[in-house]
């Protein structure tokens, strides 16, 4: 009986889209964009937010629960918790505006960015078994959540400033290893390497 039901077997194959280009280019470029602000190019403003909830936020979120599917939990956790990340720094920014609670003081928007610094630092450890693009990402955004933490909790404008440059490389970075995946799936080979 055993021998029959070994041949009835089904084999399903997943020939879903990668969810990972999305993830990695919503969050490079929306990243890129607000860190021209914290590099001091433009104000904070409608455009930002935009970006933050709607591709940084919703789109990332999409991209973890379609990571969820494929059963890569790394994928799941990463881009689900990163797009709810864009999305309560808007709500961070919206919620005072619209006299629905206080805007938090400065150590506690440092303590905000600390512990998404702690949490991207143990994923930057999960990316050693990953490609070397993807560390690069994660190690530079473990970076700038420090700098932004100490930026905001001591006021430090040049700190800021800082930031605001690290922070464009990262996005920078995400946003071409998400474009290098499309490109090399695409082709059949890495023309884009990442």
């Amino acid at each position: 009986m055993s021998e029959l039901a070994a041949s009835d077997e089904t084999i399903i194959r997943d020939t879903s889209a990668n969810p990972a280009p999305l993830g990695l280019c919503a969050f490079g470029l929306t990243t890129v964009l607000l860190n021209f602000h914290n590099a001091g190019f433009y104000p904070l403003d409608a455009m930002i937010l935009a970006m933050g909830i709607f591709y940084g936020g919703l789109a990332q979120v999409l991209a973890g629960m379609m990571e969820w599917r494929k059963g890569n939990t790394f994928g799941t956790t990463a881009f689900t918790s990163y797009g709810f990340f864009w999305l309560s720094l808007a709500g961070i920014l919206l919620i005072p505006a619209l006299n629905l609670g206080t805007a938090p003081g400065s150590i506690a928007m440092a303590a905000y960015l600390a512990i998404w610094g702690l949490f991207t630092a143990v994923l930057f450890i999960g990316t050693l078994k990953l490609t070397r693009g993807l560390q690069v990402v994660f190690l530079t955004l473990t970076v700038l959540f420090f700098l932004l933490a100490i930026a905001n909790g001591t006021g430090n404008v040049i700190v800021l400033r800082i930031a605001g440059y690290e922070g464009i490389i990262c996005g920078a970075v995400a946003a071409y290893v998400g474009l290098g995946q499309i490109l090399n799936e695409l082709y059949g080979r890495t023309i884009w390497p990442i």
